[in-house]
């Protein structure tokens, strides 16, 4: 596994709890919301894969509600899996495995994971580079089964432009941290998504500037 930048100070807040639990303030505000949009485009059962589950407050809230779903939660760093594992035991759901660690921008995970009816991608982009992110996509593309579906979300450029004032300033601060990462473009990625032989399903506007993009690797 190759190592990956530290993430940017601003990014991916996350504070103790109880025992191993971490709790994001971005995961309470969003995985409501995250999670009704899956309901919609997810399918009914088979295998899905988390990529950078963070703390796990998003995984549980998914295996909750797509019980169908036989859900892989993965994470780079060890204290989060810690964090998602104590939650999952907290949760006790059948269809909910430990966490595996899975650095994402490496190359060769996809065909490691192969089989994937879904995979699911929360607010990573704009903290890695563009190559990491082609890697991700790639990768993700090659782990999907066929009619399997990618679900990314986050925050996005549009034609270059931030939509906010506050994303101006969040994708300000991360490439004043390191020039090689920030907000990338929509239309940019999407064109990835669809260079890696992804079709486009849905790119669905959700609260606070953001969007999930839904794809889908042929049959």
């Amino acid at each position: 596994m190759t190592a990956r930048r530290p993430l940017p100070a601003t990014a991916s807040v996350a504070h103790p709890v109880t025992g191993a639990r971490l709790s994001a303030p971005a995961a309470e505000r969003n995985a409501s919301a995250i999670t009704q949009a899956l309901q919609d485009i997810a399918p009914p059962s088979g295998c899905a894969l988390e990529i950078a589950s963070g703390t796990g407050q998003h995984v549980v809230a998914f295996a909750r509600a797509l019980p169908g779903l036989i859900w892989q939660p993965t994470e780079i760093d060890a204290e989060r899996r810690a964090s998602i594992d104590a939650y999952a035991q907290d949760a006790a759901l059948p269809n909910l495995r430990a966490a595996i660690a899975l650095d994402a921008t490496e190359t060769g995970w996809g065909a490691r994971h192969g089989d994937q009816d879904l995979i699911v991608l929360i607010n990573l982009l704009h903290l890695i580079s563009a190559p990491e992110a082609q890697t991700v996509i790639r990768q993700a593309a090659r782990a999907l089964a066929p009619s399997g579906r990618f679900a990314l979300y986050g925050p996005f450029l549009r034609e270059g432009k931030a939509t906010s004032e506050g994303d101006a300033r969040f994708h300000t601060s991360l490439c004043a941290q390191d020039p090689d990462i920030g907000y990338k473009d929509l239309a940019e990625v999407m064109e990835w998504l669809v260079g890696a032989g992804l079709d486009p399903v849905d790119t669905l506007e959700m609260p606070a500037n953001n969007v999930l993009l839904v794809t889908e690797r042929s049959a």
